[in-house]
C-alpha cells in the first residue's frame, strides 16, 4: 500500500500514475477539504470571467508540457483547452515597469539593433558581450550574477529581475543559475557562451525532439502545428486537479481529506507509519509500504525531523515565500495596451511583483479583469507578519491606479494571501536536492519527494516529477 501526501497537482499526479501502471492501494491524504493545492479558479456566473489564485496559463514546451497535454487527453479534457498562439497579442506584448513608465520588451529580431527604452543600448550590444566574455568555471552562479556578467547590467536589472519575479516571486540575487536557467549555464560552461550554446543546440537538433514528444498525443501534434504559446481550460485550471482527482478514485484510490500527516516513522526499507490528525481531533497511525511526498520541503522537514535530523536540516534550506493574490475586475474597459500584462524589477523598490491582464488574455467583453501579484521575497519588508486583506487590496487598487490610471473603484475583487507558497531556488539548489535523494537512497527510506520544493515550480515540472518518480518505483 502507498500512501501519497497532499491532493495537489503533482499528488494527484503520482496516485495517478501509480494506478495507470498496476492496480494496487493508494491512499492519498490531504489537509483541506478538496483537491487542487494552490490551484483555485473562482468563476462569476453572472459576468463570465475567472478569478485564478494560482497558477492560470500552461506552457507547451519540451517533454515536460507534452507530457502535461498527454495527461489532459487521458482525461477526457481536450475539448476544454483554450490555447493562445504565438500570433495574440497577448503572447508578442511583455510589458515591464521601470522609471514609472511601462516599457513593451523586445519581442522582434530587428528590435535586437533599436534602442528600446528602459535600454539605454542597442540588445545587440549584450549580445557581443556574451560572445566576447570568458566563462569563468565554477559550480554555481546566482542568476542575477550571471547575466550581468555575460550580458551586461541592465539586461540582469530590468529583463532577467523581472522575469525570476514572475516565475518564483525571488530575488535573482540569490536565485541558483545552475537550477533555473541550466541550460544557459551549461552552454557557457561547455561552449564557453551561451548563444555560442544556443546556435550549437538549434542547429543540431531544432525542432525533432519536440516533434518526436508531440506524436505521441493529438493534443501535441496540435499545439506544435497551431504554434501555442500557452494554454489553459475554458472553466479554469482548477479544473485539472478536480478531473484527476476524480479519476484516481474511480481507479480505486482511497482520499482522506481535512487529515494532517504530522509525522513519518520509518521501520525498516518497507514500512512506514504516517501520523494523522484529522479535523474532529483525532490521531490515527496509517501503515504503509511506501510514501509519496508532494509537501513544501519544510514540511517535510519537520515530519522526520526525530529519526534523520540530517535529512530534516538539508530540506529547511528550502526556503519558501508569501505571495499575496488580488483579483479585481471593473465595468469596462481600461486598459491602453493589449498584453499580457507587466511584471516590475525589484530595482523600483514597489509592493507590486506584476500584474497580469487576463481580460486581454482571454475576451471578458465589457470587464477589465486583473491578477495583481505582490510580495513574495520582499513579503515582510513591505506588510509585515500581520498584514489583512484589506490592507493588502487596499495597496493593490493605489498600485493599479498609479500605474496603470484605473481610478475608480473596482466592481468586484478577491484576496488570497498563500503562505510559503513558493520555493526558493538559492545558490546550491542543484547539489542540496541531489543530497537529499542520495540520502533517502543511502538510508533504504520508503519515501519518495516530489513537487515544486525540488524539480521545479510550474505545473509541467511538478507531474513530470510524479510521472518519473513513479517510473522510478516500477523498476524497484
Amino acid at each position: 500500500m502507498t500512501a501519497v501526501l497532499g491532493g495537489g497537482i503533482s499528488g494527484l499526479s503520482a496516485a495517478y500514475y501509480l494506478l495507470k501502471s498496476v492496480p494496487q492501494k493508494v491512499t492519498i491524504i490531504e489537509s483541506s477539504n478538496g483537491f487542487g493545492g494552490w490551484i483555485r479558479s473562482i468563476k462569476n456566473p453572472e459576468n463570465g470571467f475567472l478569478f485564478e489564485k494560482g497558477p492560470r496559463t500552461v506552457r507547451p514546451r519540451g517533454p515536460q508540457g507534452m507530457n502535461t497535454l498527454s495527461l489532459i487527453e487521458e482525461l477526457n479534457l481536450s475539448d476544454k483547452v483554450l490555447p493562445i498562439p504565438t500570433s495574440h497579442p497577448t503572447a508578442q506584448n511583455r510589458l515591464i515597469y521601470a522609471n514609472k513608465k511601462l516599457h513593451t520588451l523586445p519581442s522582434s529580431f530587428y528590435s535586437l539593433f533599436k534602442i528600446c527604452s528602459p535600454f539605454s543600448k542597442p540588445l545587440i550590444l549584450s549580445a557581443f558581450k556574451d560572445l566576447t566574455t570568458p566563462k569563468i568555471i565554477q559550480n554555481d552562479e546566482s542568476i542575477y550574477s550571471f547575466v550581468e556578467r555575460r550580458f551586461g547590467k541592465e539586461i540582469a536589472d530590468y529583463a532577467i529581475s523581472s522575469m525570476i519575479c514572475g516565475i518564483c516571486a525571488g530575488n535573482a540575487k540569490e536565485i541558483s543559475v545552475k537550477f533555473l536557467m541550466s541550460e544557459m549555464f551549461e552552454w557557457e560552461q561547455k561552449h564557453g557562451s551561451v548563444l555560442k550554446g544556443f546556435f550549437k543546440k538549434s542547429f543540431s537538433d531544432p525542432n525533432n525532439k519536440m516533434l518526436n514528444e508531440a506524436a505521441k498525443s493529438f493534443l501535441g501534434k496540435r499545439a506544435v502545428q497551431e504554434k501555442w504559446s500557452v494554454w489553459t481550460l475554458k472553466d479554469g485550471l482548477q479544473q485539472f486537479p478536480e478531473t484527476l482527482g476524480k479519476e484516481v478514485q474511480k481507479r480505486g484510490a482511497k482520499v482522506k481529506f481535512n487529515s494532517l500527516c504530522t509525522k513519518l516513522d520509518f521501520h525498516g526499507k518497507n514500512q512506514v507509519t504516517c501520523v494523522i490528525d484529522d479535523q474532529k481531533g483525532l490521531t490515527l497511525n496509517g501503515m504503509f509500504e511506501h510514501v509519496i511526498c508532494s509537501l513544501p520541503a519544510p514540511t517535510v522537514a519537520h515530519l522526520v525531523a526525530d529519526q534523520h535530523p540530517t535529512l530534516s536540516k538539508e530540506l529547511l534550506e528550502i526556503k519558501h515565500v508569501t505571495v499575496a493574490v488580488v483579483n479585481i475586475a471593473y465595468r469596462g474597459n481600461h486598459l491602453k495596451q493589449n498584453a499580457f500584462g507587466f511584471l516590475a524589477p525589484p530595482k523600483e523598490k514597489l509592493p507590486v511583483l506584476g500584474v497580469i491582464f487576463d481580460s486581454c488574455n482571454f475576451d471578458y467583453k465589457e470587464w477589465t479583469v486583473l491578477t495583481v501579484m505582490m510580495g513574495g521575497h520582499w513579503y515582510e519588508e513591505y506588510f509585515g507578519q500581520s498584514a489583512t486583506e484589506d490592507t493588502i487590496l487596499e495597496t493593490a487598487l493605489r498600485e493599479v491606479a498609479t500605474i496603470l490610471g484605473i481610478k475608480q473603484q473596482p466592481d468586484f475583487t478577491h484576496v488570497s494571501i498563500l503562505k510559503n507558497c513558493i520555493p526558493q531556488y538559492t545558490l546550491g539548489h542543484h547539489d542540496r536536492v541531489k543530497r537529499v535523494m542520495s540520502y533517502i537512497k543511502d538510508h533504504q527510506l520508503p519515501l519518495s519527494l516530489i513537487g515544486a520544493s525540488y524539480h521545479g515550480v510550474g505545473i509541467n515540472d511538478v507531474i513530470f516529477s510524479a510521472k518519473n518518480v513513479v517510473d522510478q518505483l516500477k523498476r524497484l
